[in-house]
């Protein structure tokens, strides 16, 4: 037996401990992340519901996560759902189904495409800028000055935001639905050459209200989700202009994943 066969056979003990220290530490940490994460949500909870409030703070965090965020919503919404209109009359036309579109757009809107994808692009817009945010008040010392006043970072930093969030979405999401059906509507009439009087025939027929209250729901849980991702990783950001970069990036991944994953689980839920 060659020396090299020697040596690589004693090295593999080595390798092995290498591989399970590896496998070992990134259980530990996902685990301590989990835990920290825990407890930040237990303790942005318990100030939810608890006073004092800070009423302006709130009525300002609703305008920026709900009002801006409406034309990205709204341009998201109508092209998704004229996409699905197109995409479902070519597949439909191959088993003589095209009258199906109409419940096939509604229903993709309101249970899954209207919350998902606004809840995405929140994420994308308005967790990154909360985490930058409070990133950024970390760096610069400005949540410890507010401790310094009695003023808790809590009540004035997380709350506001989380509430806003989970109000808002919902809201956006409705009006989400109903762009994006519209714009269904507007391929299906202009362009595939459907009955404007049998479509909306049809969408009002099979549409129920369950389909509109999962779809709400949904995006509570989404915008809950977006906000305490972006103030969580802002509010433990590393130093310096890296770490508000990391925070804003970990907020906005880690939003999409919960997003995607919490989806799976409310719609076995509610449809199971």
């Amino acid at each position: 037996m060659s020396d090299a066969v020697l040596k690589t056979i004693k090295s593999l003990p080595d390798r092995f401990f290498k591989v399970c220290e590896t496998i070992g530490r990134t259980v530990l940490l996902f685990f301590s992340s989990v835990g920290h994460l825990s407890y930040f949500t237990g303790k942005a909870l318990k100030h939810v519901f608890s006073p004092p409030w800070y009423p302006r703070l709130l009525i300002r965090q609703c305008v920026d996560i709900g009002y801006y965020s409406l034309p990205v919503v709204g341009l998201t919404a109508l092209f998704t759902g004229m996409v699905l209109a197109l995409q479902s009359y070519t597949g439909f036309t191959r088993f003589n189904a095209e009258s199906a579109v109409a419940a096939v757009v509604v229903l993709s809107v309101t249970r899954e495409l209207a919350p998902v994808l606004a809840g995405l692009m929140v994420a994308g817009r308005v967790g990154a800028a909360i985490a930058a945010e409070i990133g950024t008040m970390r760096v610069t010392e400005q949540i410890d000055a507010l401790t310094t006043l009695s003023v808790n970072p809590f009540k004035y930093l997380i709350v506001p935001r989380i509430i806003a969030g989970t109000l808002m979405l919902p809201v956006l999401v409705l009006i989400g639905d109903i762009i994006g059906v519209f714009g269904g509507y507007i391929v299906s009439i202009y362009t595939l050459g459907f009955s404007p009087g049998s479509y909306l025939t049809q969408t009002w027929d099979i549409l129920e209200r369950m389909d509109v209250i999962s779809g709400l729901w949904k995006a509570s849980a989404f915008g809950f989700i977006v906000t305490l991702m972006g103030c969580y990783h802002g509010f433990n950001s590393g130093r310096g202009a890296q770490g508000v970069g990391a925070a804003t990036t970990y907020a906005v991944v880690s939003a999409s994943i919960l997003i995607l994953v919490s989806n799976f689980l409310l719609t076995k839920l509610f449809f199971s």
